[in-house]
């Protein structure tokens, strides 16, 4: 695997390094050891699929306070997403910045993305699929989000959000919101 450090520290593109031969192909993608190496939490406790039958449909931004704040471990098995995480780290410098990656099926890129980060997506493709690994489980009551279209964040999505879940539609706007309380 090849770990890419974005310009949010602890955030990182993770590509596969493919090895082929006339069968086709086998990579790694995940490996306990080579994320500890990087200072990456490597414990999975969750897997799961999410699956958009539409274009422009977007998921998030989602983030969990501790004791239950997640990582995450985002890769995109069938179509393309738009994959964004916000820095929420108050004492980061990198504080409310964030950062865009492309995940198709084709790149079979991975995104990692730290503790106390929203994380949500736009689906560039009908009929996308991601799969998460998670570091924690989902606990409803510590649950957040922020709002896909916050000002504050000056998120760009590349399409018109068509399909939004009441709940990620309803997020409060940033400045209202203690992100880490």
């Amino acid at each position: 695997m090849i770990f890419t450090e974005t310009k949010l520290p602890g955030a990182f593109i993770i590509d596969l390094e493919v090895r082929e031969d006339d069968r086709g192909g086998f990579a790694r993608t995940f490996c306990r050891e080579e994320f500890a190496a990087h200072g990456l939490k490597p414990d999975v406790v969750q897997a799961n699929l999410s699956y958009n039958h539409r274009a422009g449909t977007l998921r998030g931004m989602h983030y969990q306070l501790p004791p239950a704040a997640e990582t995450k471990l985002v890769r995109c098995t069938r179509g393309a997403i738009l994959d964004v995480i916000v820095d929420l780290r108050e004492d980061s410098p990198t504080y409310l910045q964030h950062v865009a990656v492309e995940l198709t099926a084709e790149n079979r890129r991975a995104l990692y993305v730290p503790e106390l980060f929203a994380h949500g997506y736009q689906a560039l493709t009908d009929g996308a699929e991601v799969v998460y690994q998670v570091g924690e489980a989902y606990t409803p009551g510590f649950e957040r989000g922020l709002r896909h279209d916050d000002p504050r964040l000056g998120l760009t999505w590349p399409l018109p959000v068509t399909v939004i879940s009441p709940k990620d539609a309803a997020w409060p706007l940033l400045e209202p919101l203690e992100v880490t309380r």
